[in-house]
């Protein structure tokens, strides 16, 4: 039986292709869609994710959700993704529409008709902070819920400190970090370095001749000039699509730690930086001492500190390429 998924997601270029790995992987039933504001607007996030189902050959529903985080002004990566979140290629849109209802009622219902979901956040947490306010026993209905967002230990791509998904909504992250859902954190960090694709790992994609290969690489045409700019890296990142390969199959992460995570939302310097007690050093005041010791604060994420690059890449392949190459 497949594996049920719900994608939360920002719709714009990276978001689109880890889209299509769920949408194209042969063990997964992607239920729905809900989208957030973030990267763009929410409608162009809801355009942008019709436009992917469309192209992956699925009906799938899409949901609007949150149009803006729960207490601060909305806040676009146009400079990344382009004004349509799609590397301004003039896509025409789809030919379906957005799914009647909202997408917090639309995450509470499929945890309810699915046990066990799989939920993959790509955005701003907003719709799933709203969610757990609807449904405070939602934890208990989800199986796994993976987050590309935050920065472990490390820097951040929108402040020194914080990751852009975590630091455009902090106070809807700390509510689910805070939630007792089974969090398994992908950091930002993750995409960098070998794992972006290279200039010879895109002419290969290139060369596989599907529409999804060139969807790929054209709508992430100004993503691929805003990551050099912006990190130094040598090619594309794709940060969403990493923690996808990691939603489909836990083996591409090859080294992970359960640690105690904060996200900050009172200093402007740090808004948004997820706090990783890497070395379990926190403690909760509010106990007594225990013979002479605070009491620990619980692990509540499920950190991925390493992953397997080449396992990732083939994961992505494996989505885009004809169909008889693909494997599961």
């Amino acid at each position: 039986m497949p594996r049920a998924f719900l994608i939360d997601t920002d719709t714009a270029s990276d978001d689109a292709v880890a889209l299509l790995m769920a949408l194209r992987h042969p063990d997964v039933e992607v239920v729905a869609v809900t989208v957030v504001s973030g990267n763009v607007p929410v409608d162009q996030g809801v355009a942008n994710a019709l436009l992917t189902v469309e192209l992956a050959g699925a009906r799938v529903p899409v949901y609007r959700g949150a149009a803006a985080p729960l207490a601060r002004p909305a806040v676009y990566a146009y400079w990344f993704h382009g004004r349509d979140g799609l590397g301004d290629m003039g896509y025409p849109p789809a030919r379906s529409a957005a799914a009647p209802g909202e997408a917090a009622e639309a995450i509470v219902r499929a945890a309810r008709q699915h046990p066990g979901l799989t939920l993959v956040t790509l955005g701003p947490l907003t719709n799933l902070a709203r969610a757990l306010e609807r449904d405070p026993g939602l934890p208990r209905r989800v199986g796994r819920c993976v987050v590309m967002g935050g920065a472990a230990c490390t820097v951040g791509n929108v402040t020194p400190a914080a990751e852009f998904n975590l630091f455009v909504d902090p106070e809807a992250a700390q509510r689910v970090f805070l939630s007792g859902l089974p969090l398994e954190m992908v950091g930002w960090e993750l995409c960098r370095g070998a794992a972006n694709l290279t200039e010879t790992e895109m002419a290969e994609i290139r060369a596989l001749g599907t529409p999804l290969a060139d969807f790929t690489l054209d709508c992430n045409r100004t993503a691929i000039e805003a990551n050099r700019a912006q990190s130094g890296d040598p090619g594309m990142a794709l940060p969403d699509p990493v923690a996808m390969a990691i939603a489909l199959d836990p083996g591409v992460c090859t080294r992970r730690g359960e640690h105690y995570v904060q996200v900050e939302t009172a200093s402007e310097l740090t808004r948004g930086m997820t706090v990783v007690d890497a070395l379990d050093v926190t403690h909760d005041e509010r106990n007594a001492p225990v013979w002479g010791e605070l009491r620990r604060r619980p692990p509540n994420v499920t950190v991925c500190w390493e992953i397997d690059v080449a396992a990732w890449k083939r994961s992505l392949r494996a989505a885009l390429a004809p169909a008889a190459e693909r494997v599961s």
